[in-house]
């Protein structure tokens, strides 16, 4: 269960304590798209969430979006917020996150992730030794392979919630 357990798990991106996370040492954030910047079916990040990735900057954070989506979905999301993208991450696994890390030239102590997946982003962040940062999903329509998954998600989450 350690794999899976985030270090921080919060409602929605806009109630990630930035402070607390630069306080802390982090300077770089690794951000899923699908249904944590971005509701899956939707083209564009909606205006709150394009304010919290300017404010992030205006406090000194590197971003940089990482997905397992196509490039051309990465691509655009990362166009329309002015940061850097991956496609084909393969999370959980490490090597698209360890290439996040070198472009913005950060360590494991001063990265995390934040995604709405406990089996991609917050496993793939434990596997890497970075603070994890888990969100509740949008409420939208999901890829039909993390609609398979979120049942047995939510049974694993159930168990790490008194933990919370």
């Amino acid at each position: 269960m350690k794999a899976l357990t985030p270090d921080l798990w919060v409602d929605t991106l806009q109630d990630i304590p930035l402070q607390q996370l630069k306080h802390k040492g982090i300077k770089g954030l690794l951000i899923d798209i699908d249904n944590t910047l971005v509701a899956w079916d939707a083209p564009e990040p909606a205006e709150p969430i394009r304010r919290w990735v300017r404010n992030a900057h205006r406090m000194g954070f590197q971003v940089v979006l990482v997905s397992n989506n196509k490039t051309g979905r990465v691509k655009t999301v990362s166009d329309f917020l002015n940061v850097h993208g991956m496609a084909g991450a393969k999370k959980p696994t490490t090597g698209v996150l360890k290439k996040a890390m070198r472009l913005m030239k950060l360590t494991r102590p001063e990265t995390a992730i934040i995604g709405d997946q406990i089996f991609t982003d917050v496993l793939g962040g434990n596997r890497l030794g970075i603070t994890t940062i888990l969100v509740t999903p949008m409420k939208s329509r999901e890829f039909w392979w993390t609609s398979l998954v979120r049942p047995v998600e939510r049974r694993v989450l159930r168990r790490l919630k008194p933990h919370r």
